[in-house]
This record gives C-alpha cells, structure tokens and sequence, in this order.
C-alpha cells in the first residue's frame, strides 16, 4: 500500500502525515510530495527519513491513495494526472467539491456513495466537516428544514502565513506578513475568503453548497456567516436547526452521545461546554449548549467545535483512506 502525500510540508499536509502515523494507517510505502523547492528536504515518519519527490516522480512511483493538500489550482492540474496513472485521490481543496462528477464526502455521514470508480474524492471545506457530521443523525430522525450557522474560525485556516500574523501582533511587530486585510489580534474579521456576487463570501457558499451534496438533500436550506478570531486549535459554531417534526431535548443529546465522532460536552451548571482549546488536536467533533430555539417551533441550538486541521482536513482525508481499504475499494 503506497501512498502520497502531496503538499506534504504544509500545514494540513504536515498534519496528515502525523495523524497517518498516531492512526497506524497500514502503509507499505510512503511517499512525500512538494514542489520543486522542497524537493530533497527530508521529513520524518515513524522514525524514518523519507527525501520528498516531485510530483513526476511520484506519479511514476504509482501510489495506491495520494492525500492531496496543496491549493486548488495544483489539484486542478496533477490530480487527473495521478488518476490517470491509477491512483486514488483524496483532495483537501475546494477544486473538485462541487462538481457533479466527483464524491464528496464525510466518512461518518455518506461514505457509502464510495466505489472503486471513484479517482478523485473531495474532502470538503473545515467548517462543513465539523457541522454536518452533528447534523446527520438528527436530519435522519427530525428531517431539517433550515439552518443557520456562524462560524467563529481559527488562523490556522488560513495557513502558517496567518499564524505568523497572529503571532507577530501578539508581539508587537507590525510590519511582519499579513495573511488579512487587517490586523487580527484582538479583532475579528467578518470575511472568509472573496466575496462572490451575492454578498456572501466563497466560504460562506461553500457550507451552503457543500452541506446539500454531503446530506444528499437539496432541500436544507441553509446560510452561512464566517468569520476569522484570533484563535488557534479549533473553529467553532453556532448553528440554529429548523427541523420538521418536534424533538424531545434528552433524545438530541442521546443521539448526538450515540453518533461516531461526536463527544457533547453540554454542562451548563459547571460551565462545561466545548472550546477550541479543548478540541486541539483531538479528531472529534464536539457539540455543546445544545438548547431549545424558543422563538420558533421545532428549532434547535447547538455550539460545535473541531480541530479545523484534524477532523476539518487531514484526519477526514485519512478516514476516507482508511474506508477505501477496508472495503477494497482500492
């Protein structure tokens, strides 16, 4: 079982390599991937040394999976070409998500849509991972009609560039890299990615979009505000569900503690209720303040919080790889 990593000095790209490791991914071969200026650079996995490689190489290497997370416009050009050699992709970008060809897909909500047929897989956007998998039990039983979500979204999703931004305010040095229009340190910056026509931004229509294919439902109406915090470790949510029939709030909480990868941590009485420091680094999704909505019947609130690195990227395109090769589909 060869399988590459492309991007594999970036951020999610560094994380997929630690999560293939903690999970024991059972791997015969590993080969990282960069491009041309990182070729030579040594990366270590396992206690071993192994030289990262251009994607010529690698394509000639014919890896089983290659985990892709290195921009859109890199999946949009290598992509087919590892497909075409064989390979599976499993892509972290947004290139492939909405297009009606290709599966896009949360291990825990809809990795039964897999077959061996499918080349290129997309990993969807962070923020959707972490909301749908918490939204899928309940859509089963309930059937959602709405939602309405604002995200609260961790630097580390913009990339080290943001970090280092972050960083530098906290430091007082003000003439570093800027990964936003504006400083970020205590701020907050309505705008994830550009703004599209409508008003919304493309991280916006991306949760819109990408939560009706995931659900395989295009009658959940959704909408979306995101926004950038000075946090790092998690992005968090506040997410308002509308649902067809009623719902009894000890049976929500006991679906939600029943469902694969999700932990609730919904104490209000000792002030227990998921953070992004709590999440970090873990590979759950953890959902709190979990409450009636009392201005509208049948409505529910609920807080999520994921490790946007983790669950929302390389441990998501991991759970994908390890489906395939458990249901040979590669």
């Amino acid at each position: 079982m060869k399988i590459a990593v492309v991007g594999a000095t970036g951020l999610v790209g560094t994380v997929m390599l630690k999560v293939l490791e903690e999970r024991n991914f059972p791997l015969t071969e590993l080969i990282p991937v960069a491009s041309e200026k990182s070729v030579g650079k040594e990366i270590s996995f396992k206690g071993k040394k192994y030289a990262v490689v251009n994607m010529d190489t690698a394509i000639s290497m014919r890896p089983d999976i290659a985990l892709f997370s290195a921009g859109g416009g890199t999946s949009l050009k290598e992509a087919p070409r590892f497909a075409e050699a064989g390979t599976t992709v499993i892509d972290n970008s947004s290139a492939w998500r909405m297009d009606a060809t290709k599966k896009l897909v949360v291990p825990e909500v809809n990795a039964n849509v897999l077959s061996k047929d499918d080349k290129i897989i997309a990993n969807p956007n962070c923020s959707t991972i972490q909301m749908v998998v918490a939204l899928k039990p309940l859509h089963d039983k309930y059937k959602i009609k709405r939602v309405v979500v604002s995200t609260y979204q961790s630097v580390t999703g913009t990339g080290v560039k943001a970090v280092e931004q972050l960083m530098n305010e906290r430091k007082g040095i003000t003439d570093g890299p800027m990964a936003y229009a504006y400083p970020i340190d205590l701020n907050v910056i309505p705008q994830i990615d550009v703004f599209t026509e409508n008003g919304y931004t493309k991280e916006e229509m991306k949760m819109i979009l990408e939560t009706q294919k995931i659900m395989g439902d295009n009658s959940i109406r959704v909408t979306a505000t995101t926004v950038r915090i000075p946090v790092m470790g998690g992005h968090s949510e506040s997410v308002n569900i509308e649902f067809e029939k009623d719902f009894n709030l000890a049976d929500v909480t006991e679906l939600l503690t029943n469902t694969e990868g999700v932990i609730v941590v919904d104490d209000p009485a000792n002030l227990k209720y998921p953070m992004p420091k709590d999440a970090h680094e873990k590979d759950e999704v953890f959902v709190g303040r979990i409450r009636r909505d009392e201005s509208l019947p049948n409505t529910l609130n609920m807080w999520i919080v994921a490790d946007n690195l983790r669950k929302g990227a390389a441990t998501n395109a991991v759970q994908i790889a390890e489906y395939l090769v458990k249901n040979e589909l590669v």
